[in-house]
């Protein structure tokens, strides 16, 4: 894994990656510490529910998706934002195509290595 992402990204020249129907991703910047990453949802795609170690806090850019967050379920809209705690059950629905900013830390190495 590289250290750390370049300075600047650009979004014509990094590439996609498609980790789910529906749903692609691409990261924008990162090193050991912090991650963002883009994440484009089709209407009705499903970001399964899931958990990882990292810290988690998303921003909705655009679109409206149906958040889980261990029991708890909301209906998030362009503005609106979410946090998961480590190892926390997570996952969404997007009953608007639109698109997701997260960041994580420490960075995602499993993005990484697709």
């Amino acid at each position: 894994m590289k250290a750390r992402s370049e300075s600047f990204q650009f979004d014509k020249e990094l590439k996609w990656e498609k980790p789910a129907p529906g749903i692609r991703r691409q990261v924008m910047g990162y090193d050991a510490q912090l991650m963002v990453v883009k994440v484009e949802f089709e209407k009705g795609a499903v970001g399964t529910m899931h958990e990882h170690p990292h810290s988690q806090a998303t921003y909705v850019a655009s679109g409206k998706f149906e958040l889980t967050i261990g029991e708890k379920k909301e209906i998030l809209s362009v503005g609106d934002g979410y946090y998961v705690a480590p190892n926390e059950l997570h996952g969404c629905l997007c009953l608007e195509a639109g698109v997701l900013i997260d960041t994580f830390s420490p960075v995602r190495e499993d993005f990484l290595a697709i």
